[in-house]
């Protein structure tokens, strides 16, 4: 009997070693995503998107990846934390809008483009195809950053919002000052249209508005209902001359260092997440949309004649400030903007022969 009781301590005993050893093993990786966006299932794509993502590299890892997700910019700037993904020790991975991921991988800054998209359809089957794969390939050895893919940011197409005048022909932006983003590509766009641009941090902006600094800004209209923009501008139109997109990328050094059945399920599972959020996006800005009809003085959809007609101006103006001021090789650009069109004919055609003949 006292043979048995020695047993049963030793076993007992061992236990919370075992226990130990078997949780060290359910998470030998970690896994940290850090967004801008807040933690909400509702308000964004981005979020959901993300925890569907981890609990698919979870569920297919058996635990043995663990993913944690910082929302609403706890872990810092978006270019903070691209800094900390290279490094890949503390944060392994981010996602970054347009002009933040053009500070790390240049190239990206190609897909500022105005007027470079008509549908949501065709922005994401470009964004994720694999001829765009490639063109972002570079950020390996650019940035030391893998690619994962894109998310719309707050929905993609943007709508102008102000406080002077509704926006519905080429004129109406003629002396308007225009908050843009601090990236260039932004106020060569609205020089371009004949409005002024003034650059400003996301901070400031509605006190800019407020007093007069700016007479107006553009974003999508998730972001302009969610921040409340008709409280301080009357008039918003849906131009969708700038597609905002938000990259995802994961730290290289932290990615090569997985075992080759957690490189997959990574992938795989980004690939899934990617899915998942367009729709969502899509959502979220039509009802976005539709609510800043209610709440703005005035709303006016844009039609595409009048689309074209301000692509016709603006795009040769963004085409020479990217290569003759940014430096972006002419070839490359164009290369990107040949595939854009390929791939919206390639749709059109596809469609027609699918399901109209």
């Amino acid at each position: 009997m006292n043979a048995n009781r020695s047993l049963l301590f030793t076993a007992l005993a061992a236990l919370p070693l075992a226990v130990a050893s078997a949780t060290a093993q359910a998470q030998s990786y970690e896994m940290v995503i850090a967004t801008q966006l807040p933690e909400d299932m509702s308000n964004n794509e981005i979020y959901p998107a993300l925890v569907h993502f981890k609990n698919l590299v979870e569920a297919r890892t058996d635990g043995d990846l663990e993913v944690t997700i910082f929302g609403g910019g706890q872990l810092g700037s978006e270019v903070e934390n691209g800094s900390e993904v290279q490094g890949g020790r503390t944060l392994q991975s981010t996602i970054m809008s347009a002009g933040a991921m053009s500070s790390f991988y240049g190239d990206y800054q190609a897909v500022t483009a105005p007027f470079l998209f008509t549908s949501w359809r065709q922005a994401w089957t470009f964004f994720d195809s694999e001829w765009f794969a490639d063109f972002m390939s570079g950020s390996v050895d650019a940035a030391s950053m893998r690619y994962l893919g894109t998310f719309d940011d707050g929905g993609g197409f943007v709508a102008f919002t102000n406080n002077v005048r509704l926006i519905e022909t080429l004129e109406d932006l003629e002396g308007l000052n225009i908050r843009t983003e601090e990236n260039p590509a932004h106020v060569a766009i609205m020089r371009s249209l004949g409005a002024s641009a003034t650059p400003l941090p996301w901070g400031e902006l509605i006190t800019a508005l407020e007093t007069g600094l700016a007479d107006g800004q553009f974003n999508a209209p998730v972001l302009n209902t969610t921040f409340n923009f008709d409280a301080v501008t009357d008039y918003t139109t849906l131009t969708g001359h700038v597609y905002n997109s938000a990259p995802w990328v994961v730290s290289e050094s932290w990615y090569q260092s997985l075992p080759e059945t957690h490189q997959q399920a990574v992938i795989s599972s980004a690939r899934e997440a990617i899915q998942l959020s367009h729709g969502m996006s899509g959502a979220l800005a039509t009802a976005s949309w539709v609510e800043s009809c209610e709440r703005f003085e005035s709303c006016y959809l844009m039609p595409d004649a009048e689309r074209e007609r301000m692509a016709e101006i603006a795009r040769p103006a963004w085409q020479e400030w990217i290569v003759n001021d940014f430096g972006m090789d002419e070839a490359r650009m164009q290369g990107l903007l040949d595939e854009v069109e390929r791939v919206g004919q390639q749709l059109a055609e596809d469609d027609l022969r699918i399901y109209g003949q």
